[in-house]
């Protein structure tokens, strides 16, 4: 069952559209630069995650697994991953610790990505013992552990119980070897949310914002349902409340981002690692693994123009350069007394050096 359950999310998630405007980075303006004073090939998004280098700051998201028809598309998503020299993330691996033949669809990743960044992916009330297995299955460098109440709830055979998840994520990164990092399923975080996993030793967060995917309706759609509620923190809000707990918080910025230009308002607002999951999936599906590639290269080349054009030849330099808040994003923080004035009034002088 929960392996059919995986193929129905994967037709389903393609079948939902976009809401125009519900990430809320429509509400938030880069602020052009006339005078960049840069040349192309300066304009560079390497970055480090979890110690390993990466050409830009992106996460191919947790999406799909635990079905053998599902092999070839993850196998795919990976090679994309490998030769963009990008994150990948596996979806959840609990069908591989219960059916055997679903393993085949995740450990393709790490074949198809051997030196790469890949995470694995389980329920954030996944025992020790799971989780090492999870991780050990794919050569995880983390373990990403998701957090999915409003999509259970939706479930008739979802979980009803959800006390000690915040004690368990805690036991599981202290007693790990390698990072976790917690994330949400398209419902997006509070900075109290945000603030409790800090304190429990979480250094890494995926905000998992509202705007993308909505696993509530899925699983009301599976259901024969049609209520929509809309739920959730919307992704650029939910990115501004985390930034505001602590520096030492890595926050990965996802949840209906499909384009370069929210890519680099997200980066500039100050995330370490941007995740997209259904925009590529749909071009893996609707064209070819070429296709793919392509688009990912595309992204990083747009991602380098708008930074460009923002006089911002790295990630450093982007998160310096000033951008204006307004809308519902604004209205929201202001209510919340999350003071985001500072954004616009950032500057960095650009240096210029006269030919000779």
């Amino acid at each position: 069952m929960r392996s059919n359950r995986k193929l129905e999310h994967i037709e389903i998630s393609l079948q939902q559209r976009s809401q125009r405007g519900a990430t809320g980075f429509n509400d938030i303006t880069l602020v052009h630069n006339s005078l960049p004073e840069l040349n192309w090939e300066e304009v560079d998004l390497s970055c480090t995650f979890l110690g390993q280098p990466l050409k830009a700051p992106l996460l191919i998201n947790a999406m799909t697994g635990g079905h053998p028809q599902l092999e070839d598309i993850n196998y795919y998503l990976a090679r994309a991953a490998a030769v963009s020299d990008v994150a990948i993330a596996v979806g959840s691996q609990r069908a591989a610790l219960e059916e055997a033949s679903a393993r085949r669809s995740f450990t393709v990743v790490r074949e198809a990505h051997p030196q790469g960044v890949v995470l694995a992916n389980l329920g954030a009330d996944c025992t020790l013992a799971e989780a090492k297995e999870a991780i050990s299955m794919i050569g995880a460098n983390a373990l990403q552990l998701h957090l999915n109440a409003p999509q259970e709830l939706a479930m008739a055979e979802g979980d009803r119980n959800f006390r000690g998840i915040l004690e368990n994520i805690e036991a599981l990164a202290k007693q790990l070897k390698v990072p976790v990092v917690v994330k949400e399923v398209g419902f997006g975080m509070s900075r109290e949310s945000v603030k409790r996993l800090a304190e429990v030793g979480v250094s890494y967060i995926d905000i998992g914002g509202a705007g993308g995917t909505d696993f509530m309706a899925i699983e009301q759609s599976r259901s024969g349902k049609k209520l929509a509620w809309n739920w959730g923190i919307p992704t650029a809000i939910s990115l501004l409340e985390g930034l505001t707990v602590s520096d030492d918080i890595n926050i990965i910025a996802s949840g209906g981002i499909e384009h370069a230009l929210d890519c680099v308002k997200a980066l500039s607002l100050g995330c370490c690692l941007i995740g997209m999951a259904r925009p590529l999936l749909k071009v893996l599906i609707n064209g070819s693994p070429e296709q793919l590639t392509s688009c990912l290269e595309a992204l990083i080349n747009d991602m380098r123009r708008i930074m460009l054009m923002l006089g911002a030849k790295d990630l450093l330099q982007l998160k310096e350069v000033p951008l204006v808040i307004s809308g519902q994003t604004f209205h929201w923080v202001t209510q919340r007394g999350i003071s985001v004035e500072h954004y616009a009034q950032r500057f960095r002088k650009t240096r210029f050096t006269p030919s000779l």
